[in-house]
């Protein structure tokens, strides 16, 4: 391989790129705006549910269960109905998500030591919130529940009793559970590989649309010097895109950064590598800038959005899914920026990882000079 043809494919497809500023402009922006927009847009977070009270009781026990759902963040009461007509009507008009009812034995039953049992009705058109919501609602009412049997019994007994088994809460590297931590990571990969793959699935078929391929073909330029040559262009616009998203996710965002940030740019390149290869194999095999748009949007986008764990849990994906999850290379950098974001890793814990994205890169070249050799002969 001569570097020296290397460079001179890399600076004319340099000067390609400075001489279309809106394209520049685009490829630099588009990152930026998709990140804010699906980083605010996207959120897992399940709280303020809109939440309506049909108390029959009407006791100060009661009414204090309802001063807790008042209390709670997860909640947001939006008034109080005395039929059960009223809750149909909302639920249905989409004004409410979960309404509490309360019976009229609901103190009586409580204080005796005896089960008391509380209504809760749910919108189940969104089963994943819905599914949210009643997990939230019953760990109150229990909590509360608990709390009023064992004052009972202190009054009763003369003496407070004390719940044998307490479970104390501690989550690790993400302890408020901000979605927003878990989705940002995520986002940065997908980003990465749509703009990676769309930046050079145009330029080997611009090439021919235009014309030069066959001045290309004619000089001494070998396939991996032009598959090269073509990335490297490239490769300074995607680590600037990359740089972009990493800023934007610990400065706008706040994601924690607590790995080591040089792991986390030889990562990213590894990954940008094989992404910009990837593309440049679907330009040469596409010979068509249309096809190679379409067909880099389809293998880019899809997979790293529904087939990368970013979204949906691998795990609970059907087996022959998961199998084709791990020929996404999506999957394995979204495990590393995780590891790297919010745990502090390296190395060490994401080595497989890092290996698989390497040999990705390696492959997909190989496979671009290839099809290129084959152009040639």
């Amino acid at each position: 391989m001569n570097l020296r043809r290397t460079r001179a494919v890399a600076r004319k497809e340099f000067r390609h790129i400075i001489r279309d500023p809106r394209s520049l402009i685009m490829a630099l922006a588009v990152p930026l705006v998709m990140l804010i927009l699906f980083g605010y847009a996207l959120t897992l977070d399940v709280d303020r549910i809109p939440t309506l009270i049909y108390d029959l009781d009407r006791t100060p026990q009661s009414r204090e269960l309802i001063d807790r759902f008042r209390g709670s963040r997860y909640f947001q009461l939006i008034g109080s109905v005395d039929d059960y007509r009223t809750i149909e009507r909302q639920i249905d008009r989409d004004r409410c998500l979960m309404a509490v009812v309360i019976p009229e034995d609901y103190a009586e039953r409580l204080i005796a030591g005896q089960e008391a049992r509380v209504q809760i009705l749910l919108d189940g058109s969104d089963s994943n919130t819905a599914s949210i919501a009643l997990g939230y609602a019953e760990a109150l009412i229990d909590t509360y529940a608990l709390e009023l049997q064992m004052n009972a019994l202190a009054r009763r007994g003369g003496r407070r009793h004390i719940v044998p088994v307490r479970a104390r809460l501690r989550v690790w590297y993400n302890n408020q559970l901000k979605s927003r931590n878990y989705i940002v990571p995520g986002l940065i990969a997908v980003i990465l590989m749509i703009i990676a793959a769309l930046l050079t699935s145009l330029t080997i078929a611009r090439e021919w649309e235009w014309g030069t391929m066959e001045q290309l073909l004619s000089t001494p330029l070998r396939p991996a010097e032009l598959v090269l040559g073509k990335m490297m262009a490239f490769f300074i616009v995607g680590c600037a895109d990359m740089l972009i998203a990493v800023g934007t996710a610990v400065f706008v965002f706040r994601v924690p950064l607590r790995g080591n940030p040089l792991f986390l740019i030889l990562t990213s390149c590894i990954f940008l590598a094989g992404a910009l290869c990837w593309g440049i194999l679907l330009s040469a095999l596409a010979r068509s800038q249309l096809l190679a748009y379409q067909l880099g949007m389809l293998t880019s986008f899809l997979p790293a959005f529904l087939l990368s764990g970013f979204i949906y849990a691998i795990e609970n994906m059907p087996v022959v899914i998961q199998l084709i999850t791990y020929l996404v290379p999506a999957r394995y950098f979204i495990v590393i920026l995780k590891a790297v974001f919010l745990k502090g890793v390296g190395m060490e814990i994401v080595g497989w990882e890092v290996a698989w994205l390497v040999g990705f890169a390696g492959v997909v070249f190989w496979l671009a000079s290839r099809r290129l050799k084959r152009t040639l002969e």
